[in-house]
């Protein structure tokens, strides 16, 4: 079985990263097809994977320019790529790896995270919601054309896998698929991560600095609160952040992954503040047994369970006072360490590994 795994642009550490790397590790002899790869912004272990790039990587450098001219290029630059003569290919995708060129004997399989975001969601951009006149007249135009382009390129998959039951359902409306989408939790390999003897005097966002990831709001609860916060992550929004954040309060920018475990085994507590569609972090965090208190929006509940203390992500009090709770119940603390570890146990790689074998098996017999 000759299998290729793509994905939509390898230049950020984030969690569709780390699932394509797990992915990389349940077929290691597949090649990688994807836009754009930066080696020095994405994990390290991208550098021993077989990576092919479109024309994009050529005149494409980082992460900002690729967002300032997906519109214009991504869908050509995808469509560059020629894989018909492989037997199965499985996407990791938001929006673009789905414009690769297949063919009708081609098993399609997209595990997709949620609908090409900035085409069913733009309001959840920033540059979308500022836009004015001509420049907002424009950008609808381009996204019309875009939410056709997608849609149509949405129906050539043989099967859909989702992380969660909440964006199952979003691709379901969005791409109005009718057969049965698979839900295949992103997991975790546990044995990375260590319990520290003891824990240090700060708090923990690990998150990628952009509009909707909420971390602003977060900010503002920890300048209220003047409680120690470490930030790990870049973004479009990391200067705008940082000029709103208090002392107290420290961006760390990109760090190691031995730094990130670190990390996570030594800090108070995870502060997981973003609208996300997933939530590989937290999971990570509670690996550490560190307690976990996040936004109680979106899938978060659905991958924590009652491992988690959730709060409104869009009301600072509650963020603050959720924090103190925590901060003054040792019980609870302990309470929380000891349900997350055993809710980290639960999403294991190997498992979803298996469970992705499983489903290319039924669709190739």
């Amino acid at each position: 079985m000759r299998l290729a795994l793509v994905h939509d642009g390898i230049f950020c550490k984030g969690g569709a990263e780390r699932v394509l790397l797990n992915m990389h590790r349940a077929f290691p002899d597949a090649p990688i097809y994807t836009s754009i790869y930066n080696p020095e912004k994405s994990y390290p272990e991208f550098k021993e994977c077989d990576i092919r790039t479109s024309w994009l990587q050529s005149i494409l450098s980082t992460e900002k320019i690729y967002k300032n001219t997906f519109l214009f290029l991504g869908v050509r630059a995808m469509q560059s790529h020629d894989l018909s003569d492989y037997d199965v290919i499985l996407a990791s995708t938001t929006h673009c790896a789905k414009y690769v060129r297949t063919s009708k004997t081609n098993l399609v399989i997209n595990y997709c995270y949620t609908p090409f975001r900035l085409v069913w969601n733009p309001n959840s951009y920033k540059r979308y919601q500022k836009a004015k006149g001509l420049h907002k007249y424009l950008f609808d135009k381009v996204i019309t054309q875009l939410k056709k382009i997608d849609f149509k390129y949405a129906q050539r998959a043989n099967n859909y896998i989702a992380m969660t039951a909440e964006t199952a359902e979003r691709i379901r409306n969005n791409y109005q698929i009718k057969d049965k989408i698979e839900i295949i939790n992103p997991s975790i390999d546990t044995s990375r991560y260590y319990i520290a003897e003891n824990t240090e005097d700060y708090y923990l966002i690990v998150s990628r600095l952009e509009k909707y990831k909420k971390v602003d709001l977060a900010i503002n609860a920890f300048n209220k609160l003047g409680k120690p916060l470490k930030i790990v992550g870049r973004g479009m929004e990391s200067e705008r952040l940082k000029k709103e954040a208090n002392n107290n309060i420290e961006f760390l920018g990109g760090v190691s992954e031995e730094k990130l475990i670190e990390l996570y085994s030594k800090c108070k507590a995870l502060i997981f503040p973003q609208h996300e569609d997933y939530g590989l972090t937290p999971l990570e965090a509670m690996a550490s047994k560190t307690p976990v208190v996040a936004s109680n929006i979106a899938s978060i509940p659905e991958v924590c369970g009652d491992a988690a203390i959730y709060f409104d992500p869009y009301n600072i009090e509650d963020i603050a006072n959720k924090i103190e709770q925590l901060l003054a119940n040792k019980n609870l603390q302990e309470k929380m360490r000891v349900k997350g570890i055993e809710r980290a146990k639960q999403f294991s790689w190997d498992k979803a590994a298996k469970k992705i074998c499983k489903v290319i098996e039924e669709l190739l017999s």
